[in-house]
Protein backbone atom coordinates (compact mmCIF):
# COMPACT_ATOMS: atom_id res chain seq x y z
CA UNK A 1 0.00 0.00 0.00
CA UNK A 2 1.41 3.38 -0.99
CA UNK A 3 0.54 6.72 0.52
CA UNK A 4 1.67 10.24 -0.30
CA UNK A 5 1.93 12.88 2.41
CA UNK A 6 2.51 16.57 1.72
CA UNK A 7 2.70 19.38 4.24
CA UNK A 8 2.10 23.06 3.63
CA UNK A 9 4.32 23.96 6.59
CA UNK A 10 7.74 25.47 5.87
CA UNK A 11 8.83 25.23 9.52
CA UNK A 12 11.67 22.65 9.76
CA UNK A 13 10.88 21.71 13.36
CA UNK A 14 7.29 20.84 12.45
CA UNK A 15 8.31 19.04 9.26
CA UNK A 16 10.89 16.89 11.06
CA UNK A 17 8.33 16.17 13.79
CA UNK A 18 5.91 15.01 11.09
CA UNK A 19 8.61 12.84 9.52
CA UNK A 20 9.31 11.10 12.82
CA UNK A 21 5.58 10.75 13.53
CA UNK A 22 5.08 8.98 10.18
CA UNK A 23 8.15 6.83 10.90
CA UNK A 24 6.88 5.83 14.35
CA UNK A 25 3.44 4.91 13.02
CA UNK A 26 4.23 3.19 9.72
CA UNK A 27 2.10 0.10 9.12
CA UNK A 28 3.15 -3.27 7.73
CA UNK A 29 3.14 -3.47 3.92
CA UNK A 30 2.92 0.32 3.72
CA UNK A 31 5.32 2.70 1.96
CA UNK A 32 4.94 6.45 2.42
CA UNK A 33 6.36 9.17 0.22
CA UNK A 34 6.54 12.37 2.27
CA UNK A 35 7.18 15.68 0.44
CA UNK A 36 8.10 18.82 2.37
CA UNK A 37 9.91 22.15 2.22
CA UNK A 38 11.76 24.28 4.77
CA UNK A 39 12.24 28.03 4.67
CA UNK A 40 15.76 29.42 5.24
CA UNK A 41 17.05 26.49 7.30
CA UNK A 42 20.31 24.71 7.99
CA UNK A 43 19.70 21.05 8.83
CA UNK A 44 22.60 19.20 10.44
CA UNK A 45 23.12 15.45 10.82
CA UNK A 46 22.33 13.68 14.08
CA UNK A 47 25.90 13.73 15.37
CA UNK A 48 27.24 17.00 13.97
CA UNK A 49 28.58 20.01 15.84
CA UNK A 50 26.33 22.96 14.87
CA UNK A 51 29.01 25.55 15.64
CA UNK A 52 31.43 23.86 13.28
CA UNK A 53 29.02 23.19 10.40
CA UNK A 54 26.92 26.38 10.41
CA UNK A 55 27.44 30.09 10.90
CA UNK A 56 24.75 30.01 13.56
CA UNK A 57 24.73 33.69 14.50
CA UNK A 58 24.39 34.85 10.89
CA UNK A 59 21.57 32.36 10.32
CA UNK A 60 19.70 33.51 13.43
CA UNK A 61 20.29 37.20 12.60
CA UNK A 62 18.71 36.72 9.17
CA UNK A 63 15.63 34.98 10.57
CA UNK A 64 16.68 31.46 9.60
CA UNK A 65 16.35 28.30 11.69
CA UNK A 66 18.79 25.58 12.72
CA UNK A 67 17.42 22.03 12.79
CA UNK A 68 18.91 18.63 13.65
CA UNK A 69 17.60 15.47 12.01
CA UNK A 70 17.68 11.84 13.20
CA UNK A 71 19.80 10.59 10.32
CA UNK A 72 23.55 10.88 9.84
CA UNK A 73 25.40 12.66 7.06
CA UNK A 74 26.36 16.28 6.60
CA UNK A 75 24.82 19.72 6.93
CA UNK A 76 22.51 21.05 4.21
CA UNK A 77 20.80 24.36 3.48
CA UNK A 78 17.06 24.38 2.69
CA UNK A 79 15.01 27.21 1.22
CA UNK A 80 11.81 27.31 -0.79
CA UNK A 81 13.79 26.54 -3.94
CA UNK A 82 14.54 23.09 -2.51
CA UNK A 83 12.22 20.08 -2.28
CA UNK A 84 12.67 17.40 0.38
CA UNK A 85 11.47 13.82 0.04
CA UNK A 86 11.29 10.94 2.53
CA UNK A 87 10.55 7.26 1.86
CA UNK A 88 9.22 5.58 5.03
CA UNK A 89 8.58 1.86 5.49
CA UNK A 90 9.21 -1.19 7.66
CA UNK A 91 12.83 -2.27 7.30
CA UNK A 92 12.02 -5.45 5.35
CA UNK A 93 10.53 -3.29 2.58
CA UNK A 94 13.57 -0.98 2.42
CA UNK A 95 15.04 -1.07 -1.10
CA UNK A 96 17.48 1.76 -1.67
CA UNK A 97 17.93 1.11 -5.40
CA UNK A 98 14.18 1.17 -5.94
CA UNK A 99 13.75 4.32 -3.84
CA UNK A 100 16.54 6.20 -5.59
CA UNK A 101 15.11 5.10 -8.94
CA UNK A 102 11.90 6.94 -8.07
CA UNK A 103 13.91 10.17 -7.87
CA UNK A 104 16.06 9.45 -10.92
CA UNK A 105 13.02 8.57 -13.05
CA UNK A 106 11.12 11.60 -11.79
CA UNK A 107 13.98 13.87 -12.85
CA UNK A 108 14.31 12.01 -16.17
CA UNK A 109 10.62 12.70 -16.90
CA UNK A 110 11.52 16.40 -16.69
CA UNK A 111 14.06 15.94 -19.47
CA UNK A 112 17.21 15.74 -17.33
CA UNK A 113 19.54 12.74 -16.98
CA UNK A 114 20.79 12.27 -13.42
CA UNK A 115 22.84 9.55 -11.74
CA UNK A 116 23.59 8.37 -8.22
CA UNK A 117 27.23 8.57 -7.17
CA UNK A 118 29.49 8.46 -4.14
CA UNK A 119 28.04 7.68 -0.75
CA UNK A 120 24.86 9.76 -0.95
CA UNK A 121 24.67 12.15 -3.94
CA UNK A 122 22.59 12.47 -7.10
CA UNK A 123 24.45 14.46 -9.74
CA UNK A 124 23.87 15.98 -13.17
CA UNK A 125 26.88 16.80 -15.32
CA UNK A 126 29.12 16.09 -12.34
CA UNK A 127 27.37 18.57 -10.05
CA UNK A 128 25.18 17.69 -7.06
CA UNK A 129 21.42 18.23 -7.20
CA UNK A 130 20.51 15.93 -4.30
CA UNK A 131 21.99 14.58 -1.06
CA UNK A 132 20.54 11.54 0.70
CA UNK A 133 20.62 10.17 4.25
CA UNK A 134 19.16 7.15 6.04
CA UNK A 135 17.83 6.07 9.43
CA UNK A 136 16.92 2.65 10.86
CA UNK A 137 15.31 1.88 14.23
CA UNK A 138 12.94 -0.73 15.68
CA UNK A 139 12.57 -2.56 12.35
CA UNK A 140 11.55 0.66 10.62
CA UNK A 141 13.48 2.67 8.06
CA UNK A 142 13.50 5.94 6.25
CA UNK A 143 15.53 7.37 3.39
CA UNK A 144 15.30 11.10 2.81
CA UNK A 145 16.97 13.64 0.59
CA UNK A 146 16.94 17.01 -1.09
CA UNK A 147 16.31 18.16 -4.66
CA UNK A 148 17.83 21.50 -5.64
CA UNK A 149 15.32 23.20 -7.92
CA UNK A 150 15.97 26.94 -7.51
CA UNK A 151 17.94 27.34 -4.27
CA UNK A 152 19.70 30.61 -3.43
CA UNK A 153 23.33 29.47 -3.50
CA UNK A 154 24.58 32.77 -2.08
CA UNK A 155 22.75 31.96 1.17
CA UNK A 156 23.94 28.36 1.04
CA UNK A 157 27.53 29.63 0.91
CA UNK A 158 26.85 32.18 3.66
CA UNK A 159 25.45 29.77 6.25
CA UNK A 160 27.35 26.51 5.63
CA UNK A 161 30.99 26.21 6.59
CA UNK A 162 32.32 22.77 5.64
CA UNK A 163 35.78 21.83 6.87
CA UNK A 164 38.80 22.62 4.74
CA UNK A 165 39.69 18.91 4.75
CA UNK A 166 36.35 18.05 3.17
CA UNK A 167 36.68 20.74 0.51
CA UNK A 168 40.30 19.83 -0.32
CA UNK A 169 39.48 16.13 -0.59
CA UNK A 170 37.01 16.94 -3.35
CA UNK A 171 39.44 19.24 -5.15
CA UNK A 172 37.06 22.21 -5.15
CA UNK A 173 37.06 25.76 -3.86
CA UNK A 174 33.63 25.99 -2.22
CA UNK A 175 30.27 24.34 -1.61
CA UNK A 176 28.76 26.52 -4.33
CA UNK A 177 31.13 25.19 -6.98
CA UNK A 178 29.87 21.61 -6.71
CA UNK A 179 26.07 22.09 -6.74
CA UNK A 180 23.59 23.04 -9.45
CA UNK A 181 19.86 23.85 -9.61
CA UNK A 182 17.54 21.93 -11.93
CA UNK A 183 16.27 25.30 -13.11
CA UNK A 184 19.73 26.10 -14.50
CA UNK A 185 19.44 22.99 -16.65
CA UNK A 186 15.85 23.56 -17.77
CA UNK A 187 14.37 27.01 -17.20
CA UNK A 188 10.68 26.00 -17.04
CA UNK A 189 11.17 23.63 -14.10
CA UNK A 190 9.38 24.60 -10.86
CA UNK A 191 8.87 23.01 -7.44
CA UNK A 192 5.35 22.03 -8.50
CA UNK A 193 6.50 20.30 -11.71
CA UNK A 194 9.16 18.39 -9.75
CA UNK A 195 6.60 17.35 -7.11
CA UNK A 196 4.20 16.13 -9.76
CA UNK A 197 6.90 14.16 -11.57
CA UNK A 198 8.27 12.55 -8.40
CA UNK A 199 4.77 11.53 -7.27
CA UNK A 200 4.01 9.96 -10.66
CA UNK A 201 7.34 8.12 -10.65
CA UNK A 202 6.58 6.79 -7.15
CA UNK A 203 3.19 5.52 -8.27
CA UNK A 204 4.64 3.92 -11.41
CA UNK A 205 7.51 2.12 -9.68
CA UNK A 206 5.51 0.88 -6.69
CA UNK A 207 2.30 0.21 -8.66
CA UNK A 208 0.56 2.34 -6.08
CA UNK A 209 -2.14 4.97 -5.95
CA UNK A 210 -2.05 8.74 -5.61
CA UNK A 211 -3.73 8.58 -2.21
CA UNK A 212 -3.04 11.57 0.01
CA UNK A 213 -2.76 10.59 3.65
CA UNK A 214 -4.60 13.05 5.86
CA UNK A 215 -2.90 13.86 9.17
CA UNK A 216 -4.49 15.48 12.19
CA UNK A 217 -2.01 18.28 12.84
CA UNK A 218 -3.23 18.73 16.41
CA UNK A 219 -2.07 15.17 17.17
CA UNK A 220 -0.45 15.06 20.64
CA UNK A 221 2.52 12.98 19.42
CA UNK A 222 3.30 15.55 16.73
CA UNK A 223 3.12 18.32 19.34
CA UNK A 224 5.55 16.41 21.58
CA UNK A 225 7.94 15.79 18.71
CA UNK A 226 7.76 19.45 17.66
CA UNK A 227 8.78 20.44 21.18
CA UNK A 228 11.83 18.16 20.88
CA UNK A 229 12.95 19.38 17.45
CA UNK A 230 12.52 23.05 18.35
CA UNK A 231 14.35 22.75 21.68
CA UNK A 232 17.79 24.26 22.22
CA UNK A 233 18.95 21.00 23.80
CA UNK A 234 18.20 18.96 20.68
CA UNK A 235 19.53 21.48 18.17
CA UNK A 236 22.69 22.63 19.93
CA UNK A 237 23.28 20.29 22.85
CA UNK A 238 25.50 20.95 25.83
CA UNK A 239 29.08 22.00 25.03
CA UNK A 240 31.20 21.61 28.20
CA UNK A 241 34.98 21.83 28.27
CA UNK A 242 36.83 18.63 27.36
CA UNK A 243 40.18 17.28 28.52
CA UNK A 244 40.98 15.33 25.33
CA UNK A 245 40.01 16.26 21.79
CA UNK A 246 41.05 14.65 18.52
CA UNK A 247 39.64 14.36 15.04
CA UNK A 248 40.35 12.94 11.59
CA UNK A 249 38.82 12.52 8.14
CA UNK A 250 38.23 9.15 6.46
CA UNK A 251 36.59 7.91 3.26
CA UNK A 252 33.29 7.45 5.15
CA UNK A 253 33.34 10.95 6.69
CA UNK A 254 34.82 13.07 9.46
CA UNK A 255 34.88 12.35 13.18
CA UNK A 256 35.63 14.60 16.16
CA UNK A 257 35.96 12.82 19.53
CA UNK A 258 35.90 14.73 22.84
CA UNK A 259 36.43 13.19 26.27
CA UNK A 260 35.87 14.71 29.71
CA UNK A 261 37.84 12.91 32.44
CA UNK A 262 37.50 12.50 36.20
CA UNK A 263 40.05 10.58 38.27
CA UNK A 264 41.21 8.59 35.28
CA UNK A 265 37.72 7.66 34.08
CA UNK A 266 35.80 8.92 31.06
CA UNK A 267 33.04 10.99 32.62
CA UNK A 268 31.58 12.38 29.40
CA UNK A 269 31.87 11.53 25.69
CA UNK A 270 30.76 13.64 22.77
CA UNK A 271 31.36 12.42 19.22
CA UNK A 272 30.64 14.71 16.29
CA UNK A 273 30.52 13.04 12.89
CA UNK A 274 28.89 13.19 9.47
CA UNK A 275 29.05 9.39 9.16
CA UNK A 276 25.89 7.98 7.59
CA UNK A 277 25.47 5.44 10.39
CA UNK A 278 24.20 7.83 13.07
CA UNK A 279 23.17 4.96 15.38
CA UNK A 280 26.70 3.53 15.48
CA UNK A 281 28.17 6.90 16.53
CA UNK A 282 25.56 7.31 19.28
CA UNK A 283 26.13 3.78 20.56
CA UNK A 284 29.91 4.23 20.63
CA UNK A 285 29.63 7.44 22.67
CA UNK A 286 27.29 5.68 25.12
CA UNK A 287 29.55 2.63 25.57
CA UNK A 288 32.74 4.63 26.21
CA UNK A 289 31.19 6.67 29.01
CA UNK A 290 32.19 5.56 32.50
CA UNK A 291 35.15 3.35 31.61
CA UNK A 292 38.74 3.83 32.73
CA UNK A 293 40.93 5.73 30.27
CA UNK A 294 43.04 2.75 29.22
CA UNK A 295 43.55 1.78 25.62
CA UNK A 296 42.72 -1.90 26.24
CA UNK A 297 39.39 -0.93 27.83
CA UNK A 298 38.56 1.43 24.96
CA UNK A 299 39.39 -1.13 22.27
CA UNK A 300 37.28 -3.77 24.05
CA UNK A 301 34.29 -1.40 24.14
CA UNK A 302 34.72 -0.58 20.45
CA UNK A 303 34.85 -4.32 19.68
CA UNK A 304 31.64 -4.80 21.68
CA UNK A 305 29.92 -2.12 19.61
CA UNK A 306 31.29 -3.72 16.43
CA UNK A 307 29.80 -7.14 17.26
CA UNK A 308 26.58 -6.58 15.30
CA UNK A 309 27.80 -3.76 13.08
CA UNK A 310 28.32 -4.09 9.32
CA UNK A 311 30.39 -0.89 9.01
CA UNK A 312 33.70 -2.62 9.68
CA UNK A 313 35.68 0.09 7.91
CA UNK A 314 34.36 2.71 10.35
CA UNK A 315 35.17 0.52 13.36
CA UNK A 316 38.70 -0.19 12.06
CA UNK A 317 39.45 3.50 11.48
CA UNK A 318 38.11 4.57 14.88
CA UNK A 319 40.19 1.91 16.65
CA UNK A 320 43.33 3.03 14.82
CA UNK A 321 42.55 6.65 15.69
CA UNK A 322 42.32 5.82 19.42
CA UNK A 323 45.53 3.76 19.21
CA UNK A 324 47.28 6.74 17.68
CA UNK A 325 45.92 9.32 20.13
CA UNK A 326 45.66 7.55 23.53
Amino acid sequence: MTRIVETSSVNPWYNLAMEEYLFNNISDKEIILYLWQNKDTVVIGRNQNPWKECRCEELKRDGGKLARRLSGGGAVYHDLGNLNFTFIMKEYLYDFEKQIQVILNGIKQLGIQAEFTGRNDIVVQGKKISGNAFYFSNNRAYHHGTILVDTDFSKLSTYLQPSKAKIMSKGIDSVKSRVINLKELKSDITIDTVKKSIKQSFINIYNGTNEDMGINESNEEIKRLYKKYSSWEWRYGDSPDFDIKFSDKFTWGEIDIRLRLQEGYIKRVTIYSDAMNSTLIQKLAHELKGIQLKLDNIIKKIDDVAYDCEDNNIIKDIKELFIKMI
